[in-house]
């Protein structure tokens, strides 16, 4: 077996989607004769934990290695799972994040990761290192281990780090320490591996000094072992039933849908009294406040943060899945993780997003249903037309070739075949 260390700040038991990624590529690496050990963050106060994740990753013989820092996430470990805070208070918790730390707030982390990481790396024979961003300041933290122990270095850009569509940048020194940052990491990265071929093309143009060749695209995706003898919900009335799976932040809102629900149910009662909008995650005070308003409680049903098991049976359950990806600068460079999974239920999918990444997966799965991503009156036509070719029996099916083609197992030997790339003759 080669051995691969995996330098990943966001893995179980932290939950949602940010999580997924390497865990399922760690899950799938000794399939191809790579034994991974991941160095990961320790006791975090965050969001969302999922013990169905943790248990599958137990359950895989990854190593794993957890380090404890003075980090935000590591500082509010004593409070586990909290809740996230209304969206004003969260853009400025953000804001004086990205004003004080540079290039993130897990800088505190990745100092106290990278000594844990050197003595691994001094210890044992290892064949390479792979670090997977956002945060950024782990990739800072490969690059130093790569230059003091002359080890291969593979990054995997899951986001932009320059120019991130959420990005902001206080002074322009702030933007301008950001991209030589970036700019000195990707030097010295031997590999560069993209989540989507528009992040390829922006750190191309960015970086003129990158060639094509130091690239390779791999996609999100999702597991089939996921999906093997889940247990279906039998919901009590009979409803068309359209499922949301993530939380709601910046520009990712349901307020344009539930608009155009609302107008919908004033021209076509018959069509929303047939229909329910199911919220698995956290769905926000400020999003309560909107159904009220809108007067839609009938419509609406809220989950809660569930684990992910627990998601997966919703996602098999219901008729639709609907991802939302708001307007904005870069966001066309945005794959949604909860797209490629929402490909392995084989289900129709309503994509209400911007031109990009996301809107080309979802139109080449070819059973979705896609509109602008705040265009009320065109997401209501929208439910029209899936009502009606609903009632037809007449829903797109997916192209099964492209599907099979995100399968995590698969997707993970791409992978390996770079690392392949980069052994060096004993």
């Amino acid at each position: 077996m080669y051995k691969v260390l995996v330098i990943s700040y966001y893995f179980p038991p932290m939950g949602l989607s940010g999580v997924q990624r390497v865990l399922k590529f760690t899950k799938y690496m000794s399939n191809y004769n790579w034994e991974p050990t991941v160095i990961t963050a320790g006791s975090t106060g965050y969001y969302a934990h999922d013990t169905s994740l943790l248990k599958e990753a137990e359950k895989a013989n990854i190593k794993i290695i957890r380090t404890d820092a003075n980090d935000p996430n590591s500082l509010l470990a004593k409070y586990g799972t909290i809740s996230m805070p209304r969206e004003f208070i969260r853009k400025i918790l953000s804001l004086i994040s990205k004003f004080v730390f540079i290039p993130d707030n897990k800088t505190s982390w990745s100092k106290k990761a990278y000594e844990v990481a050197k003595k691994v790396l001094l210890d044992e024979k290892y064949d390479l290192i792979f670090v997977s961003i956002p945060p950024f300041s782990q990739f800072e933290m490969a690059v130093k281990l790569k230059k003091e122990l002359d080890i291969p270095l593979v990054v995997d850009y899951r986001d932009l780090w320059y120019g991130n569509h959420f990005g902001f940048y206080p002074t322009p020194y702030h933007k301008y320490k950001h991209k030589k940052l970036e700019y000195a990491a990707l030097k010295t990265a031997d590999k560069i591996i993209t989540v989507n071929r528009r992040i390829k093309e922006k750190l191309l143009t960015t970086y003129p000094f990158l060639a094509f060749e130091d690239f390779d695209i791999i996609p999100h995706g999702f597991d089939p072992e996921d999906f093997i003898n889940v247990k279906q919900i039998n919901f009590e009335k009979k409803k068309i039933r359209i499922l949301y799976s993530g939380i709601f932040y910046e520009n990712i809102t349901p307020k344009y849908l539930l608009n155009a629900f609302k107008e919908l149910s004033k021209e076509r009662p018959d069509i929303t009294q047939s229909i329910e909008l199911h919220f698995v995650g956290h769905f926000r005070k400020e999003n309560r406040k909107l159904v009220k308003k809108l007067k839609l409680f009938e419509n609406i049903v809220e989950h809660g943060y569930l684990n992910h098991s627990e998601v997966l049976r919703y996602l098999v359950s219901v008729d639709f899945l609907w991802v939302m990806l708001g307007n904005g600068t870069n966001m066309d460079m945005v794959s949604a993780g909860k797209l490629f999974e929402y490909f392995g239920t084989r289900k129709p999918i309503i994509a209400t997003v911007p031109e990009g990444a996301s809107k080309t997966a979802a139109e080449n799965y070819k059973a979705s249903f896609i509109t602008k991503p705040d265009d009320i009156n065109e997401i209501k036509e929208m439910l029209i037309n899936i009502f009606e070719l609903y009632q037809k029996n007449e829903l797109p099916i997916p192209d099964e070739e492209f599907v099979i083609s995100h399968d995590r197992d698969f997707l993970t030997k791409k992978l390996v075949n770079n690392f392949q790339f980069f052994l060096r003759d004993e």
